[in-house]
């Protein structure tokens, strides 16, 4: 019987370089065998670093089903939830199977443009702006019912954990995680005679498509944000935002969501 694989994706700064050596040293003494080299076949993967780092690892690993865990070297750490501190109690537990699956939703997004149709994911959120940091105006439609004509700075949609990142810096409503819900947030929404845009977040049900249309003249001056990440379609139509049938498997040894937001945000 081969040792178990278990995946290892680090940031680059000191002290996760300093923590992943700890961690894989402390891995294969209890027969585990680490690798920083993205095998399929790994029972877990382990990120390491802030929040960040665990964002990229669930897309270098293309929001894989293995199960992942983060260890917090950053500064907030919603997602990174064991300190280089507890890298002993975590293996114990992960061994003794004292943990539990917290299945996280993904944003999938279809992109169409006058030419062909592009898929997105997201764990966090999806952002739809004007480049140069213009004004931009679209539509807004829930279900293809048109919700608001918007003018402003962009349009973010994010899932319940993204909920915590981008969402809450413009003001959107934080999303309990068992909520099966997207948040529309405005980003500096302009209210006038033709623009009437909403200036609070809406709490979506998971279920329901969000469609943002930017009028012709964003067509070619597009910005879409995917996690962060910057994209510009060319002859943009629309771009319809759901729920992926798929569902990222984080493993949670202790958690207190309440603790969290105390001990993070307040």
């Amino acid at each position: 019987m081969t040792n178990p694989i278990i995946n290892i994706i680090s940031n680059s700064n000191f002290e996760s370089r300093k923590t992943t050596k700890r961690l894989i040293q402390k891995l294969k003494q209890h027969q585990f065998m680490p690798t920083t080299n993205l095998s399929p076949n790994a029972e877990l993967t382990i990120t390491v670093g802030g929040d960040g780092a665990f964002i990229k690892a669930v897309n270098r690993t293309n929001f894989s089903s293995t199960p992942i865990v983060g260890i917090n070297t950053g500064h907030l750490g919603f997602y990174q939830e064991i300190s280089p501190e507890q890298l002993d109690a975590f293996i114990d537990d992960y061994k003794n199977k004292n943990y539990h699956i917290e299945a996280l939703p993904i944003l999938n997004g279809e992109v169409y443009t006058n030419q062909k149709k592009y898929s997105i994911q997201a764990i966090n959120e999806v952002v739809l702006k004007a480049q140069n940091s213009k004004v931009i105006h679209m539509n807004v439609f829930v279900d293809r019912n048109h919700l608001e004509k918007f003018s402003g700075d962009g349009m973010l949609v994010a899932t319940p954990s993204g909920s915590s990142g981008y969402n809450l810096s413009l003001g959107g409503s934080m999303i309990h995680p068992q909520v099966e819900a997207m948040v529309l947030t405005p980003m500096a929404g302009i209210s006038s005679q033709s623009y009437r845009s909403l200036k609070t977040s809406l709490v979506i049900p998971g279920e329901h498509v969000i469609s943002l249309v930017p009028e012709r003249r964003y067509a070619n001056s597009n910005l879409i944000l995917v996690d962060g990440r910057e994209h510009s379609y060319s002859q943009l139509k629309r771009i319809n935002i759901r729920f992926s049938n798929k569902r990222i498997q984080k493993l949670v040894v202790e958690n207190n969501y309440w603790e969290n937001i105390k001990s993070k945000f307040l």
